[in-house]
């Protein structure tokens, strides 16, 4: 196969055996065209409600992961804003004891 220019013989290729093969189905089935143009209609009708169904079925599966994640990002950013407050309340505690200890060294001076 040459390097460039492949990708279009295959296809060529890949379509002519497809309408090869669709002929000789239709002449080697046992049914009639009639009935096998209805049984692939059916089909095909059968695959796309299958395929709305699976659409829905995908939706539905997106939006329920997307809920789940706003509720842990929800979560996490409760505890964040914990731990920044729980934070501030321990660096205050530090300061104030370390500005008393300064004051009782300035005073003891």
């Amino acid at each position: 196969m040459s390097e460039n220019g492949g990708g279009g013989e295959f296809f060529a290729g890949f379509l002519i055996g497809a309408i090869v093969g669709g002929m000789a189905a239709l002449l080697l089935a046992p049914e009639s065209g009639d009935e096998t143009r209805q049984r692939i209609q059916e089909k095909g009708i059968e695959l796309r409600d299958k395929a709305g169904d699976l659409s829905v079925q995908a939706r539905q599966r997106a939006e329920d992961l997307q809920e789940r994640g706003r509720i842990v990002l929800e979560e996490q950013k409760g505890r964040i804003e914990q731990a920044i407050e729980e934070g501030k309340a321990a660096a205050a505690k530090t300061r104030e004891e370390l500005v008393g200890k300064l004051e009782g060294e300035e005073a003891a001076a």
